[in-house]
């Protein structure tokens, strides 16, 4: 889900325009390299993205993320209007459970894909990415004119941290006091609760909940702004025997990029039908009523796609990158959409978005790597799953 992206690195204060996190002394602390991510300045790396992400395989990695957005719906009719205005069905959520979902326009393009937190009967959480998250918020508020909710953008003071990787939950219990054990390691995967974290400054009370854009076993932490430095700090103390290491939106984005994950502004946007970015199962067409885009993805859903997103890996050695035209027999059918080195798989791998005549996997096609075409396999998607 998470727009992340790596940018261009500098290890300075940032750009006039660009906003700082809570977090951001912290990072400058541990020397940390910045990018500059819709209008954030993000730690890109600290010292070496690869151990970053091989960090985050084998035992743990530790991210700032408090760019994302945090927009409170809650209200009598806070999951009929979640019906309208989202892609998915809200109301069918239970309470301590997450949906995946897509925010579209009238004409079914994507605004944005986010995560929505059920925390109440009439009380969601809705997660949108950072560089859209005004976007989100707006098209909420606008949606709402007609129900009886309350829309309001709790980005500004609200910090999101990560813990993820195999000792993640392992981690964690230690800041637990171990009567609340049972609510961590019942967890399930898109669920979320309250705990309270143990640090040297005192409790915090915190949102936890099991989800993650990394492909490995992880959660992800939410509280007030004035706290989020006494989180990150207790967390990198407590981690750091288990192989905790801090790690920036670099390695966050190699892998996303090896569990299949889509990211806004490369695999979403406007211009990009869900049924064309496999997310079909997303938009439920079976709910009663009329929501927004409704009409337009349904006539998606009938004509069907020209081209489908697909997993690509090299024969070579050279990796392909976004916008990268893909051929087969000199005929351009397709452009990748994200393009890497896989530090796990020791190969590059890409997705992109190909004719559907081409898209089976074991389809052999061309990228043209800066006039040099290199062949690629197609694959299915993910590249990598965790064996747990």
């Amino acid at each position: 889900m998470s727009n992340e992206t790596s940018g261009s690195e500098n290890s300075g204060t940032g750009t006039a325009t660009s906003r700082q996190t809570a977090l951001y002394t912290e990072h400058e602390k541990l020397g940390a390299f910045f990018t500059d991510f819709g209008g954030w300045q993000m730690p890109l790396k600290y010292k070496s993205e690869l151990a970053e992400h091989k960090a985050v395989r084998e035992t743990a990695g530790l991210f700032d993320l408090s760019h994302m957005g945090e927009v409170r719906v809650s209200g009598p009719q806070a999951a009929e209007f979640l019906d309208y205005a989202l892609a998915g069905k809200l109301s069918a959520v239970k309470v301590g459970r997450a949906k995946y979902s897509l925010l579209c326009n009238e004409d079914g393009g994507i605004i944005d894909d986010l995560i929505t937190y059920r925390r109440g009967d009439n009380d969601y959480l809705v997660v949108p990415n950072a560089g859209n998250a005004p976007a989100v918020a707006a098209a909420l508020a606008e949606r709402s004119a007609q129900f009886d909710v309350e829309v309001e953008d709790q980005s500004a003071e609200t910090s999101l941290i990560a813990v993820q990787g195999p000792e993640s939950e392992g981690i964690l219990l230690k800041l637990i006091d171990s009567s609340q054990h049972a609510d961590v390691t019942g967890l399930k995967y898109y669920a979320a609760t309250d705990v309270t974290i143990n640090t040297d400054g005192g409790p915090l009370d915190v949102l936890l909940a099991r989800t993650g854009y990394t492909g490995e076993d992880g959660f992800e932490l939410y509280l007030p702004n004035a706290q989020a430095a006494q989180l990150w700090t207790a967390l990198l103390e407590t981690g750091t025997d288990a192989g905790l290491t801090p790690a920036g939106l670099a390695s966050r984005d190699s892998l996303r990029l090896e569990a299949g994950m889509p990211l806004y502004g490369n695999e979403l946007s406007l211009e990009t039908s869900p049924y064309t970015a496999g997310l079909g199962p997303v938009v439920a067409l079976s709910k009663e009523g009329d929501f927004v885009g409704r009409s337009a993805l349904e006539a998606q859903k009938e004509q069907g796609t020209s081209r489908k997103l697909v997993g690509l890996t090299a024969q070579g050695r050279r990796a392909a990158r976004s916008h990268y035209p893909v051929s087969v027999d000199g005929e351009v059918v397709g452009e990748v959409t994200s393009g890497a080195p896989s530090p796990t798989l020791g190969h590059p791998i890409a997705m992109a978005y190909v004719d559907v005549a081409h898209s089976e996997p074991g389809t052999t096609v061309e990228v043209d790597l800066r006039g040099k075409p290199e062949k690629f396999d197609v694959v299915k998607l993910p590249f990598y799953k965790r064996s747990n």
